[in-house]
């Protein structure tokens, strides 16, 4: 064989992967059709929170007053802010780059196909493999609604280069990036109108915090139509109209621009999967075992190509599984602490087991809410602002779930994580020191 391992698409899962694999002293070939560090790095979860950065400092400084800080004209400037992220992209992509070369991976930019299970071709030459892994990712889903091809739209990929801001903007889809992208618009004054055809944003996210996070953006003028079914499109002088119906009736909307997040499905078309005859699931995914593992054992998926979790730190952790097993080092995937965050302004965090997913596995469990002004920390950071802190633990104590409303959530969630994995008491849990004066010293305060 021509290497000991293989790899099909350069995001997180495929760039780690190689990496681990690499430094191990295996021999890697990693092939990209497009550019290495995938959706999350170059158009996903990096640009995405330099954007949204620069926003929030922005509003900070429309807020500075209440710190006793003056600021006369706050102002930005959208070509610097995007400036700024293509530059802090190309950082890290260097960064990628740099470490895959440190960990003498070769790596092959071509769309890769596979000729059976230890074959791939790639720019008309052949590779052969001892081990795979399918790290592909996943793509958007375009939504078949009418006059939809008759309508310019927004995905991700243009929002993030945006030259000029619109002044209206409607955003179909409600989930982790529409409400980000939501957040981002809305703090530099764009008109935003979300419409979900669900009956709360977010997803699978704690309903009642999510509740709350909707409120904060009401107050900031973020409209939000909920259980309501987009029904077409059509153009307008210019702007864009939205037709669509919900319990109040058929209505519509219009603005200068829309922008499409309906969610996202694996990448795995016209790899040659039909050539491997893999086992599928019921809902059609490939099966994989604990160890990211098909029915070829030497044959892996990881990331959002096998559908499990859609977020780049799931995609981490699994390339990390497959390459120990790989290696012959025990090694299994859990998908029980797995943080979900929602970058707005405040942040939105969630671990674990929600409310809603106890209920309806019929668990018994016990609730302990406090408000963010529990940590001393917060209240001198957020100013007229408020949080929550929501703990969820079963009959003998152990901690379940948590979810967190407040800055800096993103930071302080983790912490819960290692309890839920660790299957933690909340009196086990409560023996760790905090440090003080810290946020995260918000989960002590809700041990009490």
């Amino acid at each position: 064989m021509d290497y000991q391992i293989a790899i099909i698409g350069g995001g997180p899962a495929g760039y780690t992967a190689a990496e681990k694999a690499g430094k191990a002293g295996l021999k890697v070939i990693l092939f990209e059709k497009d550019k290495i560090g995938g959706v999350c790095l170059n158009e996903g979860c990096i640009p995405t929170k330099t954007l949204l950065y620069s926003a929030k400092i922005y509003q900070q400084a429309l807020e500075s007053k209440l710190y006793a800080v003056n600021i006369p004209e706050a102002s930005f400037d959208l070509k610097r802010m995007v400036s700024r992220k293509n530059k802090t992209v190309r950082k890290l992509t260097l960064g990628v780059n740099n470490k895959l070369k440190e960990a003498n991976v070769t790596v092959i930019k071509g769309e890769a196909q596979l000729k059976d299970a230890h074959t791939i071709i790639c720019n008309d030459s052949t590779y052969s493999f001892e081990n795979l892994l399918i790290c592909t990712g996943s793509i958007n889903i375009t939504p078949p609604i009418k006059g939809l091809d008759e309508v310019d739209f927004w995905t991700h990929q243009e929002a993030l280069d945006v030259k000029e801001l619109p002044q209206s903007l409607v955003i179909v889809g409600g989930g982790v990036i529409g409400m980000e992208f939501a957040s981002l618009f809305n703090s530099l004054g764009v008109e935003v109108t979300v419409i979900e055809r669900m009956k709360e944003l977010l997803g699978a996210m704690d309903k009642e915090l999510t509740a709350l996070l909707r409120e904060e953006y009401a107050k900031k003028k973020l409209t939000c139509l909920l259980d309501t079914e987009v029904t077409s499109f059509e153009n307008k002088e210019g702007q864009v109209v939205v037709h669509y119906q919900n319990s109040e009736g058929t209505h519509s909307i219009e603005a200068e621009k829309l922008f499409l997040c309906v969610g996202r499905k694996p990448q795995l078309a016209g790899l040659g999967l039909e050539n491997l005859n893999l086992e599928k699931t019921e809902r059609g995914h490939i099966l994989i075992n604990n160890q990211l593992q098909t029915s070829l054992p030497h044959i892996f998926i990881c990331g959002d190509a096998n559908g499990k979790s859609l977020l780049a730190h799931t995609a981490i952790r699994e390339a990390e599984i497959a390459i120990n097993t790989i290696l012959s080092k025990e090694d299994e995937m859990s998908y029980r602490a797995i943080p979900g965050i929602i970058y707005t302004n405040p942040e939105f965090a969630g671990v674990g087991e929600t409310e809603e997913s106890l209920q309806t596995k019929g668990i018994n469990y016990r609730k302990v809410s406090i408000p963010m002004a529990y940590s001393g920390r917060f209240i001198a950071e957020n100013e007229r602002v408020n949080g929550v802190c929501k703990l969820l633990f079963a009959a003998d104590n152990t901690l379940l779930g948590a979810h967190v409303l407040g800055n800096p959530a993103s930071e302080i969630i983790t912490l819960a994580a290692m309890a839920i994995e660790l299957k933690l008491k909340a009196e086990e849990w409560n023996r760790i020191i905090f440090p003080h004066p810290t946020v995260g010293e918000i989960f002590k305060e809700a041990l009490q």
